[in-house]
């Protein structure tokens, strides 16, 4: 693996910054993006670029590292295993899809298994992870309907108790970055401003919310909605519910979850046509069993199956998925017709500006930390780099 302190430059690709595209070179020095140059505007002398380490690109796509906001684990961990190296194991995991950096997700468990997993995240968070880097936290739950738990745990959902979550935030080294809660519960409505004079992002997921208490809870401050689609409130003519809120209001982020299983793809389309390509952020919602093979899995105390690249439990409910980035991004285009750049944006700077960070993470720019991908024409990534380190070439497996 390369130096981090190495001036690189990777030559010759199509690049995706994301909001132009052009055959180009990106160099890298100090871990930052030092330049990106169209191809027509650079010497084609290769010994204009000095020492440095040189990556050959033709035939690739040179696109920004992926940003996954919502990620339960993958290589065999599960965020809630409460332990280090399994935060180590889901980052170097999604690393190899392109995923540079992200939030682990909790899952509605009791609040001791929380808290051993917050700590375990601020551990992994204070000692690194060396590969795809820890932006915070997304806690799902416990503060949701049970109407529409899904896969979380009825037993464990509880009440909204700022006491509460200060005592999870304290756990994590104040990582928390975005809330999952149903607005239509008790309390919500006081509870998502507080949140929001944190810092902290609010959505609004595994929830039974009408139209009208979504449009109070907007007020309060919640401007996004997890997993859009799945474990809500649809869509109807009389009632558009969360859904509709979503859809129609420009204030909200949607997550959404490509794998042409949660969504059909074309809602898809009907959410790009909605929404446009700044409103929307490609998550994988991904549980332990991302990037290993067919079988029988653990989510939080329940077993779950999965084939035919979905995870279940035993009575048909989805469990998250197996999905990663790099095909969450090929989905998007080849389901549903979204144009690559649009699709790149939505896994790259959308989650970034959602995190406040898109001034240093997000898209290929100058200044920028250099976590770049680097994806053949089939989707598959043949390198991933973080901070200006390669972490990931497919031709060293």
């Amino acid at each position: 693996m390369s130096n981090k302190e190495q001036r690189i430059v990777i030559l010759n690709g199509t690049v995706f910054t994301p909001f132009q595209s052009f055959e180009g070179h990106i160099m890298i020095e100090k871990g930052k993006i030092i330049s990106v140059t169209p191809i027509k505007d650079s010497s084609k002398d290769s010994s204009a670029f000095g020492q440095a380490e040189i990556i050959e690109a033709r035939n690739k796509y040179i696109v920004p590292g992926f940003i996954d906001l919502h990620v339960h684990g993958g290589g065999g961990a599960d965020v809630m295993d409460g332990e280090y190296e399994a935060i180590k194991k889901i980052a170097a995991n999604h690393c190899r899809y392109g995923t540079t950096a992200f939030l682990p997700t909790t899952l509605t468990m009791s609040k001791d298994d929380i808290i051993k997993s917050l700590q375990s995240i601020r551990e992994a968070r204070l000692k690194g992870t060396g590969t795809a880097e820890i932006l915070g936290v997304h806690l799902e739950g416990p503060y949701i309907n049970p109407e529409k738990k899904r896969a979380q745990n009825k037993k464990d959902i509880i009440q909204l108790s700022k006491k509460e979550f200060l005592a999870f935030n304290q756990a994590s080294g104040n990582l928390i970055r975005l809330v999952t809660l149903a607005p239509e519960m008790p309390g919500a409505l006081d509870f998502i401003p507080w949140l929001c004079e944190q810092g902290i992002i609010t959505s609004a997921g595994h929830t039974n919310a009408t139209y009208e208490e979504m449009q109070d809870a907007l007020q309060s401050g919640l401007n996004h909605v997890t997993h859009l689609f799945n474990a809500m409130r649809g869509l109807h003519h009389r009632e558009p519910g969360i859904v509709g809120a979503a859809l129609s209001d420009s204030r909200i982020t949607a997550e959404v979850i490509a794998d042409g299983i949660h969504i059909h793809p074309v809602i898809l389309k009907i959410i790009h046509q909605m929404k446009g390509s700044n409103k929307i952020v490609l998550i994988t919602d991904a549980m332990r069993a991302s990037g290993l093979p067919e079988g029988t899995y653990d989510l939080g105390g329940q077993e779950v199956i999965v084939a035919k690249e979905q995870a279940r439990l035993q009575d048909g409910t989805l469990a998250g998925s197996v999905l990663t980035m790099n095909k969450a991004v090929q989905n998007i285009v080849a389901k549903a017709g979204i144009p690559l750049g649009e699709a790149v944006q939505m896994a790259s700077y959308n989650p970034a500006k959602c995190l406040g960070i898109n001034n240093k993470k997000g898209s290929l720019e100058t200044g920028k930390d250099a976590d770049i991908v680097m994806l053949n024409k089939n989707f598959e990534v043949d390198l991933t780099m973080v901070s200006g380190k390669v972490i990931f070439r497919r031709e060293e497996l």
